[in-house]
């Protein structure tokens, strides 16, 4: 006869070896992706605070050296990046004598460093997909693994009683509820992470022609 046993704690410790390794799995999961959420939160805040105090500066001074001077305190800040990496190329130009050439450098290595912060930024976001989109499915295993041991106790104890079958549906729950607990947060975090990111990269496409202007034009 199997012992009845209350709570989440009872659950688990019916569980079999299998169902075991699921939920670990799952917990893994779950694990890394609130680490990865809580990381990103305060990289993509920054991020998005620190480039619009960098922008209000940009467009109230006007004065690239100024400004450069100024978006060492912004070290978070995508624009900032952005803009020290377009001011370095254009101060190694030098001397300006062919305009159009030297937009097209500047324009360059504006678009190189806009690029790769988009990378920065997005880092570690398509984990969240891949937890949303797998957890479940991970867990529905676990969950017909479950059903299946359920099936499995009846036909050898010849009987459908609940002594017979809860075992195998304890499985089924926990698991279930494992997968589920894994993959919410990780889906809403990944959507709000895809928006924040979104409009970041819209924020440096169209700043880098605004840039490379001024710069220029200060020449």
């Amino acid at each position: 006869m199997h012992d009845s046993k209350l709570g989440i704690f009872g659950l688990i410790s019916d569980a079999g070896p299998l169902v075991l390794f699921i939920l670990s799995v799952l917990l893994l999961f779950s694990i890394v992706s609130w680490a990865i959420i809580a990381y990103k939160f305060g990289a993509v805040r920054k991020s998005l605070s620190e480039s619009a105090a960098f922008l209000d500066y940009f467009f109230e001074v006007y004065n690239t050296e100024k400004i450069f001077s100024e978006s060492e305190r912004y070290r978070n800040g995508s624009l900032p990046r952005v803009f020290r990496a377009g001011y370095v190329e254009l101060r190694a130009l030098g001397q300006i004598t062919d305009v159009k050439q030297a937009k097209a450098r500047v324009a360059r290595a504006v678009k190189r460093e806009a690029n790769a912060e988009s990378k920065r930024i997005s880092s570690l976001v398509p984990f969240l997909a891949t937890v949303g989109n797998t957890a479940p499915f991970i867990g529905l295993f676990g969950t017909v693994w479950g059903i299946m041991s359920s099936f499995q106790n009846i036909g050898l104890t010849q009987s459908a009683s609940l002594a017979a079958v809860a075992p195998g549906i304890s499985e089924a729950l926990i698991a279930t509820a494992a997968g589920l607990a894994a993959a919410i947060p990780a889906v809403i975090a990944y959507n709000y992470f895809t928006h924040q990111i979104d409009s970041i990269e819209r924020d440096l496409e169209e700043f880098s022609p605004e840039f490379v202007s001024v710069c220029i034009k200060e020449q």
